[in-house]
């Protein structure tokens, strides 16, 4: 009888540590936040502890006494794994692995993989490979345990040679800077593409906000598409683009952007720096809470500090009060409504799930989208201008008289500049329906 063989991978065992400074209240949403990134790796918990101390100590973080008490608790439990709900410096994370013999990861690694796992596109591969390079470089050292110097050069002149270090550090830099060269080059597809929508005169609104707080399924519900969607951390990593129809004829441009969370690495905030910039060239921004969180205040406030930082921070902003239908009182939510109220343009209670107040969160747009139309009129022989405007622009009317053609249209600042002689009177900001 032939042996059989078990082929699934078993998760390995995570020891998940929290090494905390903070309020009490921080604490505990940054632990449930962890929980959450771990189980998105796939990782199975078998212990959580939360570690309270007055000052970080450089060795370990913490000190050498609760440090030899948490290996000896890992090693009990036969874990695979420490799980650090922090930034740990390359000799800490050394530090740890010689101590219990065991990967130490910290939060950074943990979220530079789960993002390795989701990535799809090339642009998100490239993107997540330059984070986790740049992440790795300063902790090669820990890899290498023979450091013996590899044979070149005579003796007296060029040397002994490089180290094993050495070398792979400068191959891991050289590579880099390849990953540099061709995310520029994606930079400046994107860039491309952004002028053309900016040509077209079609506004642009993006859905930001924390992981897993429903933008992709809010996008789905508003525009009948179909962009992936789990209840997973991290689920959408490249912006998905989709045209919206806000009933008025006039397009719209919505776009899904990646989750944000708190304290998001360094790297990967650079690395992501090309995909994140598009939220700040919209006109308009939609933050998705979820409503029945208990940490929707802090996803909130974080949601509005990345915002700041990427210079988005003066963008008109709806506030989405997503998942009303997980939570049981009506005067909560109008409660939650109200808070929010006085921190945006606006806020709407909606279920992407049920399609509840979409109506109302799409009026909300079109009352806060202002645009401004120009008049023209051309002579009757000069289609040539009639083309540039509808390469370059959005057209609302077209009359042909008999002396001239009357257009009203949104377009680019340059190409209204270069038209400017045909204007035939002010700008208006309510646009009427589109020519057929």
């Amino acid at each position: 009888m032939k042996k059989l063989y078990e082929t699934q991978e078993v998760p390995k065992r995570a020891f998940l540590v929290g090494i905390r400074d903070d309020t009490p209240g921080e604490t505990a949403s940054l632990a449930r936040e962890i929980v959450g990134l771990v189980h998105t790796l796939g990782l199975e918990i078998v212990a959580q502890e939360q570690v309270h101390i007055r000052e970080r100590h450089p060795q370990f973080s913490m000190g050498t006494g609760k440090a030899a008490e948490l290996a000896e608790k890992a090693a009990a439990m036969k874990a695979d794994c420490f799980v650090f709900d922090g930034e740990l410096s390359p000799s800490q994370q050394r530090n740890w692995e010689t101590l219990s013999g065991i990967t130490a990861i910290d939060r950074q690694e943990l979220i530079i993989q789960i993002f390795a796992d989701r990535a799809r596109t090339r642009e998100a591969e490239l993107q997540v490979e330059l984070a986790a390079l740049s992440y790795s470089l300063p902790r090669l050292q820990h890899k290498y345990l023979d450091l013996a110097r590899q044979r070149g050069g005579r003796y007296g002149a060029k040397g002994q040679g490089e180290t094993k270090l050495e070398t792979d550090r400068r191959l891991v830099e050289k590579h880099i800077d390849r990953l540099k060269q061709e995310l520029a080059e994606v930079r400046k597809n994107r860039e491309v593409q952004r002028k053309k929508r900016e040509r077209r005169g079609i506004p642009t609104c993006a859905l930001v906000g924390y992981t897993n707080a429903g933008k992709s399924s809010l996008l789905n519900a508003m525009t009948k598409a179909d962009t992936l969607v789990e209840d997973k951390l991290f689920a959408t990593l490249d912006p998905a683009t989709r045209q919206l129809d806000r009933g008025s004829g006039r397009p719209l441009l919505l776009i899904d952007t990646v989750g944000f969370i708190r304290h998001l690495p360094h790297t990967l905030v650079e690395a992501f720096r090309s995909t994140l910039e598009e939220v700040s060239r919209c006109d308009l921004l939609i933050q998705v809470l979820d409503s029945a969180d208990p940490d929707l205040d802090r996803y909130f406030e974080t949601t509005l500090s990345v915002l700041r930082e990427l210079g988005a921070g003066a963008i008109p902003m709806i506030l989405a009060l997503n998942k009303i239908d997980q939570v049981d009182s009506w005067e909560t939510l109008q409660a939650l409504q109200e808070r929010y109220a006085q921190r945006c343009s606006a806020s709407v209670l909606v279920s992407a799930k049920n399609h509840r107040g979409i109506d109302e969160l799409i009026r909300c747009m079109e009352g806060l989208l202002v645009e401004e139309i120009t008049r023209f009129r051309f002579p009757p022989d000069r289609h040539d201008l009639v083309r540039l405007l509808h390469r370059n622009g959005t057209v609302f009317s077209e009359v042909y008289g008999d002396g001239s053609i009357d257009l009203e249209a949104q377009v680019d600042p340059q190409i209204q500049e270069r038209l400017k002689v045909y204007e035939v009177m002010e700008k208006t900001v309510e646009a009427p329906q589109p020519a057929p």
